[in-house]
């Protein structure tokens, strides 16, 4: 096995974890699968897998989930940026869900605002994959989830502790006797949350597969970024790929680079060895190491690159 070969997690070897987090035993939400594949990120469990344990300043993972079944609603203090892999999403925000909600279809990118509560449900007719890029090496430190999440979660048994520890009380589990469970927010903290109007989500935190396609026909297209389509800082750039788009010679990045393709087949050279990425398949590729990338077939070819940069991962950045 070479090098590379350790830093290419394969879609079809994805292992999930189903008790991730506090809605895993919750009716409608019961039967998502979590994925961490580069990084920490934000598990609740023990049972979470990580594929890659190195934190280029970014993690990367994914959500499985069948049809009808929804993630629920929580915040993030970074970024939690999701690109539709397979299936169709709906996206909704808010205190109940209810502030607004837009449907991402394949390809599609979401670059969700800080600080608010967000959900999202697979609305098509076969198992979907989300592929999540999570601000900082510690991906903000975990998730503040929307009060009625926790009180429902307790019905069904699963206790959160204030250490970020799940605690399943069909398993016998209990709370340690030094460990009190995670408060519920108040009325006055929940102030704090906005309620984003729909304009302005979509306007300014949504790309469209078929615009970056259309866009990147000759260059890589800047999808997030200071000067991308949608304007961020969030410690990483993203930028967005067609076989219309890669330059011939050998890149070599000064940073910490993920290739994760979302159509075609793309021939990877690196270290004198040729693989080859399939849609959903992550890679990551350190500061220094030399590359060259090409659509490995005819047809259909597209890929989200994302890179590190020296922000600092943390609010949404408003150009101020």
């Amino acid at each position: 096995m070479t090098t590379i070969d350790q830093r290419i997690v394969r879609y079809g070897e994805l292992k999930p974890c189903k008790t991730a987090f506090i809605d895993a035993h919750t009716p409608g939400s019961d039967r998502k699968e979590n994925f961490t594949i580069i990084g920490g990120g934000v598990s609740e469990s023990p049972d979470q897998h990580v594929h890659i344990r190195d934190t280029p300043g970014f993690n990367i993972g994914a959500a499985g989930q069948p049809p009808n079944c929804r993630n629920s609603l929580h915040s993030h203090t970074t970024a939690e940026v999701f690109f539709v892999l397979k299936g169709r999403w709906r996206f909704f925000w808010g205190r109940y869900g209810t502030s607004g909600e837009f449907v991402a279809e394949e390809g599609d990118i979401f670059n969700i605002p800080t600080g608010i509560f967000r959900g999202f449900e697979n609305i098509g007719t076969d198992y979907g994959m989300i592929m999540a890029i999570l601000g900082g090496d510690d991906a903000g430190g975990g998730v503040t989830w929307a009060p009625q999440v926790i009180e429902e979660a307790r019905e069904h048994g699963l206790i959160l502790g204030e250490n970020g520890v799940l605690y399943d009380s069909k398993k016998g589990q209990t709370l340690p006797p030094d460990v009190s469970p995670m408060p519920v927010l108040t009325e006055e903290q929940l102030k704090a949350f906005p309620e984003v109007p729909v304009q302005e989500v979509v306007r300014d935190y949504v790309a469209r597969y078929w615009d970056l396609m259309a866009l990147a026909a000759k260059a890589p297209a800047k999808v997030i970024g200071p000067n991308g389509l949608l304007k961020d800082r969030p410690g990483f750039d993203v930028d967005f790929l067609t076989r219309g788009t890669v330059p011939a010679q050998m890149i070599t990045p000064d940073r910490h680079t993920v290739l994760m393709p979302m159509r075609g087949h793309w021939k990877l050279t690196l270290d004198g060895y040729e693989n080859v990425l399939n849609p959903g398949d992550t890679c990551l590729i350190n500061p220094g190491e030399a590359y060259a990338l090409e659509p490995a077939m005819t047809g259909e070819a597209s890929l989200y690159r994302v890179t590190s940069t020296d922000d600092p991962a943390g609010a949404t950045w408003t150009g101020k």
